[in-house]
C-alpha cells in the first residue's frame, strides 16, 4: 500500500468489541441512527423541565468526556448533550469516511435537524470551534448561542508546538508515527497528550490519569482509530486553505448568534495572540482570556467556563439575573468573573480576564492520542 493509499476500515457493523466508553455518574449515553452516520451523544438530566437546549461538541482526538466537568455546572441553566463526532468516542466512521470540517458540521447539523431540540446553545472547543462556526454561519436558525474554547481558526503563523498535529494531514506520517511508537504504553502517551493540552497537567486527579489510560487502550484497538485521526487533521489544514465564503474567518464574520471566545495563554495549539482577532471577526462576540489554561479552559477552569458561560446567556437575554445564583454555577460564580461587550464587526466592546482562577482538579484527560487540536 503506497503511503497516500488509506487503509481498509470495516464496516461499523463489523467492528470488534471493546471496552466500553466511560460514562461519569449522572450521565447516559445512547446511540443515534442518521443516514450515513451513527453518532454516540452523553447526556445528563437537567436541573429541572424546560431549559434550553445545549449541545457541546470536542476537539480533534476528544470525545463527549471532555465535556463531563462543565456539563453539571450548567444542568441548572441548560439541557445539555455532548456528541461523540463520527469516528471518535463511541461513534464509528462515518459510512463515506468524510472527516473534513464540512463533514463533521454536517453531522452535527443531521443531529440537530433530527433531534427537534434546535435552536440550541452550542459549544465547541478546537477542531470542535471551527465545526460550530461553520454550523452557526451556514444554519443561524439551528443556534441560539456560540461559545468558542480555542477554536481552530486559521492561523497565517503556526506555534512549532502545533506542528506535530499538522503533520498527521501529511499522507504516510501517520503511519510512520505509528511505528515509532509501538513500544509506548498508553500512559505515556496520555501524559504527553496532557503535557501539551494542559496549562497545567498537574491539575488533573490520579482518577482522572487512569480513565485516560483505560480510554486510551480502548482506542488503540479501534481499527479506524488513526485513521479518524489522520483524516479529521487533514480536514483541519484544508479548512485553513479555504478562502472566499467558504473560509473560516469568513464565516465567522457570517455568525449571528452571541459570541462567547474564550483562549488561553498557555494554549500551546492555537495562539493566544488570535484571541483579539477572534472578536473582531464575529459580530456579537465576548471574551474570555484566561493567563494560565491551555488548550482544554473547559476541563482545566470549569467553574470559570460555567460563569461565563452563565454572563453570555444574561447579557444576550437568555437568562434571567436571578437565575445567576441557582444550584450549578460553580464555586466561581461570586469570584466576579464577568464577561461582557458585544461586538460590531469591529471587536467585542469589551473583554474578561481572569488570570488563573482556581477551581478542582478535572477528571479526565482531552484527547486519546499524542497529539491533539
Amino acid at each position: 500500500m503506497s503511503s497516500t493509499e488509506l487503509p481498509f476500515v470495516p464496516p461499523a457493523n463489523v467492528l470488534p468489541r471493546v471496552a466500553p466508553v466511560g460514562v461519569e455518574e449522572g450521565e447516559r449515553l445512547r446511540s443515534v441512527e442518521l443516514p450515513g452516520i451513527t453518532l454516540s451523544v452523553r447526556s445528563r438530566p437537567p436541573a429541572r423541565e424546560g431549559l434550553p437546549p445545549a449541545l457541546y461538541v470536542h476537539g480533534l482526538g476528544g470525545s463527549s468526556r471532555n465535556w463531563s466537568a462543565l456539563m453539571p455546572l450548567l444542568d441548572g441553566v441548560v439541557d445539555g448533550e455532548a456528541v461523540d463526532l463520527p469516528g471518535f468516542g463511541d461513534s464509528p466512521p462515518p459510512d463515506d469516511g468524510d472527516y473534513s470540517v464540512t463533514g463533521h458540521a454536517r453531522a452535527v447539523i443531521r443531529l440537530l435537524d433530527a433531534s427537534g431540540r434546535a435552536p440550541v446553545h452550542l459549544l465547541g472547543n478546537s477542531l470542535g470551534g471551527a465545526v460550530t462556526t461553520r454550523v452557526a454561519a451556514l444554519r443561524p436558525d439551528l443556534v441560539r448561542t456560540l461559545t468558542l474554547v480555542s477554536p481552530a481558526l486559521p492561523e497565517l503563523r503556526v506555534q512549532r508546538t502545533a506542528l506535530p498535529t499538522g503533520l498527521l494531514a501529511v499522507p504516510g506520517v501517520t503511519a510512520l508515527f505509528t511505528r515509532i511508537t509501538r513500544e509506548w504504553t498508553a500512559e505515556q502517551r496520555v501524559r504527553g497528550v496532557m503535557a501539551l493540552c494542559y496549562g497545567d497537567p498537574g491539575r488533573v486527579t490520579d482518577e482522572g490519569l487512569r480513565n485516560a489510560v483505560g480510554e486510551m487502550e480502548r482506542r488503540l484497538r479501534l481499527p479506524y482509530f488513526w485513521d479518524a485521526m489522520s483524516r479529521s487533521a487533514r480536514g483541519i489544514v484544508d479548512a485553513y486553505t479555504l478562502g472566499g465564503q467558504h473560509g473560516l474567518w469568513r464565516q465567522a464574520e457570517r455568525v449571528l448568534a452571541p459570541t462567547l471566545l474564550i483562549y488561553g495563554g498557555r494554549d500551546q495549539l492555537v495562539g493566544f495572540r488570535m484571541a483579539q482577532r477572534a472578536a473582531r471577526a464575529f459580530r456579537d462576540s465576548r471574551l474570555l482570556t484566561l493567563p494560565d489554561a491551555g488548550h482544554v479552559a473547559m476541563m482545566e477552569y470549569p467553574e470559570t467556563v460555567a460563569t461565563a458561560f452563565r454572563e453570555l446567556l444574561l447579557d444576550s437575554g437568555e437568562l434571567e439575573a436571578g437565575s445567576m445564583t441557582e444550584p450549578g454555577a460553580g464555586a466561581e460564580a461570586d469570584r466576579g468573573v464577568r464577561v461582557s461587550g458585544a461586538g460590531t464587526g469591529d471587536g467585542a466592546r469589551g473583554s474578561g480576564t481572569a488570570g488563573g482562577a482556581p477551581g478542582p482538579e478535572t477528571g479526565g484527560a482531552p484527547f486519546g492520542a499524542s497529539t491533539g487540536g
